[in-house]
């Protein structure tokens, strides 16, 4: 969903939303529309449109975090049940008819969400461009899985970890980037990014008193903007 509101502030403008929307601030994305500076005739204001992460279904899937991913006990890699074994009929299907080899399990089964591993001498195809490919198989899977009648079913494919080490290289970015906005004194831009990554990005600069994170850009893959805002 799509909402907007306005502050005095950047900041009240979000503090407003994320209180009307019971939201955390990692939980919708940001964009500015219109910003007017005090004057002598007209109050300051800032105009916001929030971006609840439901509108970006297609490449979030509310993946856990590395820890959680790490801890995670390997389940049956057989499919239980005819929703799994169609499922995994399905993806195989897809990659072998894009042409490569794949050996497809379960890799860990939770509430309401299903881990299936990619197994091929292709991976870094499949896996595609900052993880581009595998996010259009993961949504293909998903929708699969919907019309199978499993719409609360979130699927995740990964392989040779990908995903794992994607979000570690990200939490180094985002780390890096802010030293560099501190020093100096200039906001970055990142690369585009799908939004459980942007919110990875959020998450990790949360803490951090004198940066803060917007994301800008329209579609699923958004850009996140590191600011430098000094300490207050």
């Amino acid at each position: 969903m799509t909402y907007e509101f306005e502050g005095k502030t950047e900041k009240e403008a979000i503090e407003m939303a994320a209180n009307e929307l019971g939201l955390e601030r990692d939980q919708f994305d940001v964009e500015i529309l219109e910003t007017q500076k005090n004057s002598i005739f007209k109050k300051g204001y800032v105009k916001i449109r929030v971006h609840t992460l439901d509108d970006d279904k297609a490449g979030s899937f509310n993946e856990s975090s590395s820890v959680e991913n790490h801890s995670r006990i390997v389940a049956d890699p057989l499919p239980q049940g005819e929703f799994e074994q169609k499922l995994i009929e399905f993806i195989q299907s897809i990659i072998e008819k894009m042409g490569y080899d794949v050996k497809v399990q379960v890799s860990y089964r939770e509430e309401k969400k299903l881990g299936i591993k990619l197994e091929s001498s292709h991976s870094s195809i499949l896996i595609g461009r900052k993880g581009k490919n595998l996010d259009a198989l993961q949504l293909l899977a998903n929708i699969y899985a919907g019309r199978l009648g499993h719409e609360e079913v979130r699927v995740i494919l990964d392989t040779e970890n990908y995903r794992i080490r994607r979000e570690e290289s990200l939490v180094r970015l985002a780390y890096t980037t802010a030293d560099k906005v501190r020093s100096s004194r200039n906001s970055i831009l990142l690369e585009p990014m799908n939004p459980f990554e942007r919110r990875l990005i959020h998450t990790t600069l949360n803490d951090i008193p004198d940066v803060e994170t917007k994301s800008e850009g329209e579609g699923v893959y958004k850009q996140v903007r590191v600011i430098y805002k000094g300490i207050r």
